[in-house]
């Protein structure tokens, strides 16, 4: 049979771009891509790249009081402008936007600015009436914003809103207590915006370790973010011009924003799967195997649209592998266990890798070497800020199973210490390797003795086993 392309993308992120130019710069393949948006997905346009710039410049407040605290007499931040910095951002965000669909034509990639659907294995439907056909076609249209189903729900903004606003609120609401919600916060507070973020847990970040998670939540309060904790929201109403929130504690809180930061969904509605044998989990997730591939042997899925690990890397890595595998003669899976992550607060991040210090008691043993201290930055500036860094050990094999990082520059440390651990460090390792004199990083490689020691006990005759 005859096929228009040899492979069809559809979706222009991170995951399928990287699928589409290796496939046809690289091997030669015929490829075409489609995407209903702006060239980059999520990440480049309404995600990765527009928060962390928005990150930097919420920093100015606390780096202000830091300068003061060195000697900087008067030292301030001023009001923050977005008339100056929005036009500045969608600049940076277009130019990215333009090097994405360079780079695409320069391999070779067709590029169809509009919406495809399937219509059956081999066919895509475009939005201009068109069809186009294909002998394989990648899925990568990433996820959408979850909505939580309650009255007055459209009343309030999700994730991708806030880089569109006119204008700042005055007062805001962040929903939600992951990665989202609490970068959120903390740039809208880093702004000027008087910030309640609410969450239905104990504490924010759940997945991450509970000793870092304590210290984002502690955070979050100390930069002025009114941080409610086991609350949701009930209900949404317009009064007046401004939006009145109904708590589940009897509270109310009248504010100028609400933005939902509430989960992600992958964005499989309405894609014409009901047209192929392509299995979906119960949130629409493609189900896939170790290959990205479906039920469908024509068909392939990589990134959030799969729900495996939710995070730009992976799906780079995954439709690299895609291609490497499908068009390269050169088999390869993506593995997803031990991927290292970040959470960009200020003034400190979160990073970790591996077992949180919850998930290593569970599997078995585990020496936990942990420290807390006043980095000496912000401690001479009269902060009581602290960093917090763990590693985790398997007593039996000295592997390290798990690192944790809160303070200054998390993520950039994360990176480096993925490296080792990826590669199965042990402590032993890390006590062998000399420290840089005088950095925060230096703790990773001088802790010497455990905090704490976890045993996995164990019942006799083979009973159940009680971290």
């Amino acid at each position: 049979m005859s096929f228009d392309y040899d492979l069809f993308v559809i979706g222009g992120g991170s995951g399928g771009v990287r699928a589409a130019r290796i496939a046809a710069g690289e091997y030669g393949a015929r490829v075409a891509l489609a995407e209903e948006s702006r060239m980059g997905g999520t990440c480049v346009i309404r995600g990765c790249v527009p928060k962390k710039l928005m990150v930097f410049a919420s920093q100015a407040g606390l780096m202000a009081e830091e300068m003061r605290g060195y000697g900087w007499e008067g030292a301030q931040a001023g009001r923050f402008d977005w008339s100056v910095f929005r036009p500045k951002l969608d600049a940076e965000l277009t130019r990215l936007e333009r090097a994405y669909t360079a780079n695409l034509e320069k391999a070779g990639v067709r590029i169809f600015h509009q919406r495809a659907t399937i219509v059956d294995h081999h066919t895509i439907a475009l939005a201009d009436g068109t069809r186009q056909t294909a002998k394989h076609i990648l899925i990568a249209v990433g996820g959408r914003p979850a909505l939580p189903g309650i009255p007055g729900e459209d009343l309030g903004l999700i994730s991708d809103d806030l880089f569109l606003l006119d204008r700042l609120p005055r007062r805001a609401m962040v929903v939600g207590g992951g990665y989202i919600a609490c970068e959120f916060a903390t740039i809208l507070a880093g702004l000027g915006c008087d910030t309640v973020q609410v969450y239905r847990g104990d504490a924010v970040l759940r997945g991450f370790d509970r000793q870092a998670r304590d210290l984002a939540t502690l955070q979050l309060g100390q930069i002025g973010i009114d941080l409610r904790l086991n609350v949701t929201p009930e209900g949404l109403e317009r009064t007046g011009d401004r939006i009145r929130v109904m708590l589940n504690d009897g509270m109310t809180e009248d504010v100028d924003a609400v933005f939902w930061a509430t989960g992600r969904d992958p964005y499989t509605g309405g894609l014409g799967l009901e047209n192929t044998g392509v299995h979906l989990r119960p949130n629409g997730a493609i189900v896939v195997d170790e290959w990205s591939q479906t039920a469908v042997p024509s068909i392939f899925a990589v990134g959030d649209v799969t729900d495996r690990v939710n995070l730009t890397p992976v799906a780079i890595r995954e439709g690299h592998a895609f291609a490497d595998t499908v068009f390269g003669a050169r088999p390869r899976k993506v593995g997803h266990a031990g991927i290292a992550s970040a959470v960009y607060l200020r003034p400190h991040e979160v990073a970790q890798i591996g077992l949180t210090e919850e998930q290593a008691c569970a599997r078995g043993d585990v020496d936990v070497y942990a420290t807390e201290f006043r980095p000496m930055r912000s401690m001479f500036a009269g902060s009581n800020a602290k960093v917090m860094m763990k590693l985790l050990v398997d007593p039996d094999t000295d592997r390290v199973l798990g690192c944790h990082v809160f303070g200054p520059d998390a993520g950039e440390m994360i990176q480096l210490a993925a490296i080792p651990i990826g590669m199965g460090a042990t402590k032993a390792d890390f006590d062998a390797t000399m420290a840089v004199h005088p950095t925060a990083a230096e703790e990773l490689v001088t802790m010497r003795t455990p905090a704490r020691r976890h045993r996995l006990a164990v019942q006799a005759a083979g009973g159940t086993a009680a971290g």
